[in-house]
């Protein structure tokens, strides 16, 4: 089965196609670009299927992280899987941003805690135990500050590995002993990591797929806030 894969969750676009039969990726790009991700993720999922000798048919099935992240690379990621599975006429799920983060360093055996910036403080995250070739949680998704996290994980007692677009600020400001940071090439959010935890995921219509950011967008914060200030009044 051709399982395809994208992330538009952060400042990178990654695209990834993975033969789930042969456990071979047959073709992976990633980009850390500025560019709308609507410009860059098409175009970049047309090379990779041209590439390996394949046509936008054969895939089977496709894999988007749905957050959280960044609310307007979520939604063209999203939207473009949508649209691209109707037309195909396949299924596709959706995959958590920081369990993608954490399949990416599914080779590390031990605690793996995803960490992404939020606003200000806080951070998406959440930890896994990894065997080397299965991921379990060992909390929920969250959005915390980074105090919180960092007391969270020290009471967890054993060596953590960090990834995501907050591990560097995480290893660098708390400069504990048992933090080790993911490598650059699996620090940031990779499609990879996506089909790898799509493995796992129920496939179901397009019209099901949706998106988590984890914490209200703007929109509805100021609609709740003008709302309660009504009601106050």
């Amino acid at each position: 089965m051709l399982i395809l894969g994208i992330d538009t969750s952060g400042k990178t676009a990654s695209v990834a196609l993975f033969d789930s039969d042969t456990e071979v990726f047959l073709a992976q790009n990633t980009l850390y670009t500025s560019r709308t991700h609507s410009q860059v993720v098409m175009p970049m999922v047309k090379d990779i299927v041209t590439q390996t000798g394949h046509e936008m048919k054969d895939i089977s099935a496709v894999a988007a992280a749905n957050g959280p992240g960044s609310y307007t690379g979520l939604r063209i990621g999203v939207a473009a899987v949508k649209a691209m599975c109707f037309a195909l006429g396949c299924k596709c799920c959706g995959v958590s941003t920081l369990e993608g983060l954490a399949f990416s360093n599914i080779q590390y055996k031990g605690t793996i805690c995803s960490v992404m910036k939020a606003r200000g403080e806080l951070v998406y995250t959440c930890s896994y135990k990894s065997d080397g070739y299965s991921l379990e949680p060992l909390c929920d998704e969250g959005i915390i500050s980074r105090d919180e996290l960092a007391e969270f994980l020290a009471f967890n007692g054993t060596e953590v590995l960090l990834c995501g677009d907050g591990a560097a600020d995480m290893f660098t400001d708390y400069r504990s002993p048992m933090f080790v940071i993911a490598p650059p090439q699996t620090r940031l959010q990779t499609a990879a990591g996506i089909c790898l935890a799509g493995l796992s995921k129920e496939l179901v219509p397009p019209e099901k797929l949706e998106v988590s950011y984890l914490q209200k967008v703007k929109a509805e914060k100021d609609l709740e806030d003008k709302n309660n200030g009504h009601d106050n009044k």
